[in-house]
This record gives structure tokens, C-alpha cells and sequence, in this order.
């Protein structure tokens, strides 16, 4: 069930967006007097593009997570990093199964004596990426692997740092959803790690990575630094187990920190990736 939710759910909402986009044109054309009256053709439409997405929505949540044992690998990131939507708090930890995201985590780096923008208290609605202590950190591999994707042209946009930052990132979920794993991941590095999963880091700053497709790297190796691009409030490092290469289509995965463990939700750690050991 877990695995063809992840397969389908992508289908079923390119389906719902095309036939938005047929309901959308149709409805505008109806409006503006041009070509035939739609009737009731065009709210058929509609209505369908809306049930299309409403069970491509409802697909991530109701499957069931994949289970198994966790693997355990290296840290991505080193110093003190807070943990968001920790699937040591909850699973799926993203409140959602798409994209793969059943065992994600998102790592803020918090390092002492060093000022990290709060939400609400920034004193804006959309700061510069440079504000944020987590932006430029390296991303280093969690465990050797071959590279199996490599995003790295996305811009790092303002981070979404007031209510009002908050209600346009909403929005603009909107059209970020229907550009897929670009649009949500932003820049991004796939690995494939030595037992045939494989390992996605997101958020990643433009023009950063320093590997490329078909590269083989050894843990704790550089792959690229923390960003703002995709669907971010601020910049952080994302990061997940899946089964395939294609994040759009991936059932999530568990796994674990080395020594650590993923920290809480709103817990911090002092991790260290192979490299700093």
C-alpha cells in the first residue's frame, strides 16, 4: 500500500493539474466570449481537477509508513544543529508521506554566540539567506555512495520569517508543488548508498556543488553548502532515505545519526560527519 501511494500519487496530481489547466482556460475563454460555452463541461472540470488533487493530497497521508529497521549513517552536517519535523517526534515527520518524506529531517544550525533569526521576532518578513547561521555550511555525504542526481541552479530566495512571510510561502506552494521535486527540493544531491537505497539533501545553495552525476564519494566527503532554494522558510538541510532515485516518486525510508540519533523536535545535537571524526 505504502509503495503504491508513493508511485501513484504523483500521476493522479499531474492528471488533476492538466485538467485544471483544460477547467482554467476553458472557463476564461467561456468568460471572455471566445470558442464554444463550456455549460456545465467546464465546471465538470473543475470539479474534477479538484477531486484529482484532493486524492493525490489525501494519498500522502493515508499510506502507511515503510517500517524496517533504521540504517544507520554519518551525520550530513557538523556543530550544534537543531532538529525540525524530526521523525524521532513523529512519523511521517513531515505530516505528509510524498515525496519520500516519511523520515525526514530538517537541521537549523544553532551555533553558539552566533545570532540566528526567530520567526515573528526578525524583525522582517523576508531577510536575506546571509542572516542565518545555517547559510554556507558544508553538506558533507553521510556514507560513501555514487551520486545520483545533482540539482544546483535554483536561486536561495528570502526566508519567510513573519506571519505575513509565512502566508506567501503558502501561496507560493502552491506552484512549487506543481514543479515537483525541483520546485520543493530546490537544489539537491541524490546518493546511492551501498545497500541500493539512497539518500536526498535539499535546500542547497546555488552553484555550490562540488560533485557530480555519476561521481563516487566517501563519507564525511563535501557534496555542496546549506541553502535557501525550494520550499524553505530559512535556510536548513534537509534530509531523507528513500527507496528510488526520483523524489517525486520515493517511498521514505528509516534511518538514523550515528551516535546521536536524529534529535527531537526543537532538540539540538553537536553531530560531527565522518570527516571530523
Amino acid at each position: 500500500m505504502a509503495m503504491l501511494c508513493a508511485r501513484w500519487r504523483m500521476a493522479i496530481q499531474t492528471m488533476g493539474a492538466i485538467v485544471a489547466a483544460l477547467a482554467i482556460v476553458g472557463i476564461a475563454l467561456d468568460v471572455l466570449g471566445i470558442g464554444p460555452d463550456l455549460g456545465f463541461g467546464g465546471a465538470a472540470l473543475a470539479i474534477a481537477a479538484v477531486a484529482l488533487l484532493a486524492i493525490a493530497y489525501a494519498m500522502t497521508l493515508a499510506a502507511p509508513a515503510a517500517g524496517g529497521e533504521p540504517l544507520e549513517l554519518d551525520s550530513p552536517v557538523a556543530g550544534a544543529w537543531m532538529a525540525i519535523n524530526s521523525p524521532t517526534s513523529t512519523v511521517p515527520s513531515h505530516g505528509t508521506h510524498g515525496y519520500g518524506q516519511t523520515y525526514a529531517v530538517d537541521l537549523v544550525a544553532v551555533p553558539e554566540g552566533v545570532e540566528r533569526p526567530v520567526f515573528g521576532q526578525a524583525g522582517g518578513a523576508f531577510l536575506r539567506p546571509e542572516r542565518f547561521p545555517a547559510f554556507g555550511e558544508p553538506v558533507h555525504a553521510p556514507a560513501a555512495g555514487e551520486v545520483v542526481r545533482v540539482v544546483d541552479d535554483i536561486r536561495d530566495h528570502r526566508s519567510r520569517s513573519s506571519w505575513l512571510g509565512f502566508a506567501w510561502f503558502v501561496l507560493e506552494s502552491i506552484p512549487r508543488e506543481l514543479r515537483g521535486a525541483r520546485g520543493m527540493l530546490g537544489n539537491h544531491v541524490v546518493l546511492r548508498l551501498g545497500d541500493g537505497t539512497h539518500f536526498a539533501i535539499a535546500h542547497l545553495r546555488r552553484g555550490s556543488a562540488v560533485v557530480h552525476v555519476g561521481d563516487f564519494v566517501v563519507a564525511g566527503a563535501v557534496l555542496a553548502a546549506c541553502g535557501n532554494s525550494g520550499s524553505s522558510t530559512e535556510p536548513h538541510v534537509h534530509c531523507q532515505r528513500q527507496d528510488v532515485v526520483s523524489t517525486s516518486r520515493a517511498l521514505g525510508l528509516p534511518w538514523t545519526i550515528r551516535g546521536t540519533g536524529i534529535p527531537a523536535n526543537e532538540q539540538t545535537a553537536d553531530l560531527a560527519p565522518a570527516s571530523s571524526r
